[in-house]
């Protein structure tokens, strides 16, 4: 089994709400078992800041299928929830963006896949949701929380649990 560590962003819709479904759907799909889920974060758009602030959080799942197939499976259930990635512009609004973070200590370089995924540590808004849940974790070489700590959180808030 791999253990995989995912993060959940969008600004469209009822975020919250398209997490907790989307969160069951990519289990289910991957034959995954939840490990660890990060509260939700509110946090300031990224790359293209002219549009509404977005909710962000990490997951850490077990599952059997190899990496390309899990990216297989999140692409399907972000189209799922309505992203249709050809009609977007880059870090533009969407309803759900899944991004595969680390899968165990594999590195790999692919057109469609780069892993541990090449921008973590410039990015709080998935290095904040990841320490909560994993901030002893190594990848590529840097613990998250030591990740954590050298970038800025402004802006960044946690949100109260949706009960």
């Amino acid at each position: 089994m791999g253990n995989v560590l995912i993060a959940l962003g969008g600004n469209v819709g009822d975020v919250r709400a398209t997490f907790q479904k989307a969160i069951v759907q990519i289990c289910g799909m991957a034959q995954g078992v939840l490990i660890a889920r990060s509260s939700d974060y509110a946090t300031p758009p990224w790359g293209d800041e002219d549009q509404a602030p977005f909710i962000n959080a990490c997951i850490e799942i077990e599952t059997g299928l190899d990496p390309h197939a899990l990216l297989f499976v999140m692409q399907k259930v972000e189209q799922k929830f309505g992203r249709t990635r050809s009609k977007e512009r880059r870090w533009g609004p969407r309803t759900l963006d899944l991004d595969m973070i680390a899968y165990d200590d594999v590195s790999l370089q692919k057109p469609d896949l780069t892993l541990p995924h090449p921008r973590l540590f410039e990015r709080a808004f998935v290095l904040v949701p990841l320490a909560e849940i994993a901030p002893d974790r190594v990848i590529g070489g840097i613990r998250v929380r030591d990740g954590l700590a050298s970038v800025s959180t402004q802006g960044i808030e946690r949100l109260p649990d949706t009960g």
